[in-house]
């Protein structure tokens, strides 16, 4: 008997000898893995570029979400955060009225603040600025990671300053690191489609280049599942791999499952779990170059979060503590978690949680 083997199975057994050589897939190689209905194959090889990477450690942390303004610019099809002033439900806390809503909420656990928020020109960039400060000045304990590339962009033509004197001044008020907000997807047939009329492709690189240069660490997102094409999501991550080849200054990669404006909304109108997986398996197997990949259970449920864990991902975001955007785009997940249910369902994957900070420096292991 005679083993037939069809093209589709030598060209997946050529990019796995490639990814257990250690070579770099290309953009074909990416797309035929989505085209792949394979995801056992697809889960194993990212499995094992995560343990050579980061063995059975994964890593969380205890944060807390804040969001100054929902007042927003932009109009992004895809975001139901948004407000126009004025209108109902809008609304931009002075820094007095965060710190309030802080000390409500926080835990004494608590070793980073998620800050991010519309784009409001109705206030000053010394706004922002001073929010930050205010904020590092009660809690100096806490790290402080603030603002996506776009919302530094927005700080730019606002104040007219340039990106580096933007990010001058936010950190000496106090920033220490960006999130990752704002990639979405970068194409520019993408954010036509979607309206994102804010940072484009360039602009949100080189802010973080511009950060990295800094000294800033930062984060990178991708938020898939809506109107672009395989190869677009594949080419964005080849823009994040280039970007990190030349300042090596992100931390993490951040696969975003987009949510539907209704928590009602069929189930048609989310991704599958076959795609949230991939997304998180192919982010591992093309980011050769980033040393953590990151399971986001806001927006994929913390069943599949743990599923991800030996799938590639090897950080589980942290305790969150009231998140917004996600669930005001229809997310059905919980709004936040607690440290012991976040060790459980890191143990319950067969993997040794491990308590960081920002910057992944270990603060506890919980074997």
């Amino acid at each position: 008997m005679t083993l037939v083997t069809t093209h589709s199975d030598r060209q997946m057994a050529e990019i796995a000898d490639k990814v257990r050589n250690g070579e770099r897939l290309s953009l074909e190689d990416g797309i035929f893995l989505y085209r792949s209905d394979d995801l056992l194959t697809i889960g194993q090889l990212a499995n094992e570029v995560n343990l050579r990477k980061n063995g059975k450690k994964v890593y969380f942390i205890e944060n807390m979400s804040l969001y100054f303004t929902n007042v927003c610019e932009a109009h992004c099809a895809f975001c139901n955060f948004r407000k126009d002033e004025g209108q109902e439900g809008a609304y931009t806390l002075s820094p007095r009225e965060m710190i309030d809503y802080v000390e409500q909420h926080i835990h004494p656990g608590v070793r980073e603040f998620h800050i991010v928020g519309g784009h409001n020109p109705n206030v000053p960039f010394d706004y922002y600025v001073e929010s930050i400060r205010a904020l590092k000045t009660k809690y100096p304990q806490v790290t402080m990671k603030a603002y996506t590339a776009a919302e530094i962009d927005f700080f730019s033509r606002i104040s007219g300053l340039g990106y580096k004197e933007v990010l001058e001044k936010l950190i000496e008020a106090g920033l220490e690191t960006l999130t990752g907000g704002g990639a979405e997807i970068l194409s520019d047939q993408y954010r036509k489609k979607m309206r994102v009329n804010k940072a484009n492709i360039e602009q949100y690189l080189d802010v973080h280049r511009t950060a990295h240069q800094l000294g800033l660490r930062t984060h990178t997102t991708m938020l898939y599942g809506s109107v672009e094409s395989l190869e677009e999501r594949i080419q964005h991550m080849l823009h994040i791999r280039d970007l990190q080849d030349e300042t090596n200054g992100f931390q993490v990669f951040i696969p975003l499952s987009m949510q539907p404006i209704s928590p009602k909304a069929s189930i048609r109108r989310r991704n599958s779990a076959f795609d949230d997986l991939k997304a998180i398996a192919i982010s591992r197997l093309m980011l050769d170059n980033i040393q953590h990949i990151k399971a986001y259970f806001i927006n994929i449920g913390t069943q599949l979060t743990q599923v991800a864990l030996t799938m590639g991902a090897s950080d589980a975001h942290g305790t969150i503590v009231r998140e917004k955007i996600s669930h005001a785009a229809g997310a059905l997940t919980p709004d936040g978690i607690t440290r012991e249910d976040l060790v459980w369902l890191i143990k319950g994957a067969g993997r040794i949680p491990v308590e960081r900070d920002t910057f992944y420096n270990e603060v506890k292991i919980y074997e």
